[in-house]
C-alpha cells in the first residue's frame, strides 16, 4: 500500500499541469491528457501472475480423443478342436508310440481293427474301431471292448471266443495306433454313431440307417 502512494503523488501533480495546458489548447487536450492516464494505469495496476495451467472442474472435462492409430487386429488360429491336434489322420498315426505291453482293451481293439480292416483307408480303420467303442456305450451290447469283440456271431475272425495272435508287422502297428487314437478320442469319428458295418461285397438286407461308406465297408446305425 505504501509503494502505491509514493508512485501516485508525482503523477497526480503532472496530470494537474497537463489539465491546465488543455484549457489553453482545447484541440490538443484529449490527445495529450490520454498519454499520462495510460501511463498511470500501467504504473498503478499490479501485474497478475497467471498459473501455467488453469484448473478446470472435473465435470467440464471431456474424454481425450485418442489420436493414436487403431490397433492392428491380428487373426489368431482357432484353438484346435478334439481330433484336430494333427494336420491329418496319417500324422496322428505316425505320432503314436508303439507300446511294449498293451492292456487288454487296447489289445482287443487293435486286433479287431487289424483283422476287420487291415489294408483299408485309415479313416475306414478308425471307423471300425469307433463302431466297437460305440457299442460299449449303446446299452445294447456288452460294456467292455473285449466283450464286444468276442461276442458270439459278431466278428468272423474270432475263434472259440478268442482273438488270434498277431505277429509284429507294419499293418498291426498301424492298427494299434488307430486303436490308441480311437480310445483317446484323438480324431473325429468318420462314421458318427455307427454300430454296424459290413463289406460292400455282401448284402445282408439290413433295415438300418446308413451312415457312410468308407473303402470296402458300409456303416450303419
Amino acid at each position: 500500500m505504501l509503494s502505491f502512494s509514493r508512485a501516485t503523488g508525482p503523477v497526480a501533480t503532472f496530470v494537474a499541469l497537463i489539465a491546465l495546458i488543455g484549457i489553453s489548447s482545447p484541440g490538443k487536450a484529449w490527445d495529450v491528457a490520454r498519454t499520462p492516464v495510460e501511463a498511470v494505469s500501467a504504473a498503478v495496476l499490479p501485474a497478475i501472475n497467471l498459473p501455467g495451467t488453469v484448473p478446470v472442474p472435473g465435470s467440464a472435462l471431456s474424454p481425450a480423443t485418442d489420436t493414436t492409430p487403431d490397433e492392428v487386429s491380428i487373426a489368431t488360429a482357432p484353438t484346435p478342436a478334439p481330433g484336430m491336434a494333427y494336420a491329418s489322420l496319417a500324422a496322428a498315426v505316425a505320432a503314436q508310440d508303439t507300446p511294449g505291453a498293451m492292456d487288454s482293451e487296447l489289445s482287443c481293439l487293435a486286433g479287431a481293427v487289424y483283422f476287420e480292416s487291415k489294408g483299408e483307408p485309415l479313416s475306414g480303420q478308425l471307423a471300425v474301431a469307433n463302431v466297437i467303442i460305440n457299442r460299449t456305450k449303446s446299452g445294447r451290447f456288452p460294456t467292455s471292448i473285449c466283450s464286444v469283440v468276442t461276442q458270439p456271431s459278431q466278428f468272423s475272425f474270432v475263434r472259440g471266443g478268442r482273438i488270434p495272435a498277431v505277429g509284429s508287422n507294419a499293418q498291426y502297428r498301424t492298427a494299434t495306433a488307430i486303436a490308441k487314437i480311437a480310445l483317446a478320442d484323438g480324431w473325429d469319428n468318420p462314421a458318427p454313431n455307427a454300430l454296424y458295418f459290413h463289406a460292400r461285397r455282401v448284402s445282408p438286407g439290413w433295415n438300418r440307417a446308413r451312415v457312410t461308406t468308407i473303402g470296402n465297408h458300409i456303416f450303419f446305425r
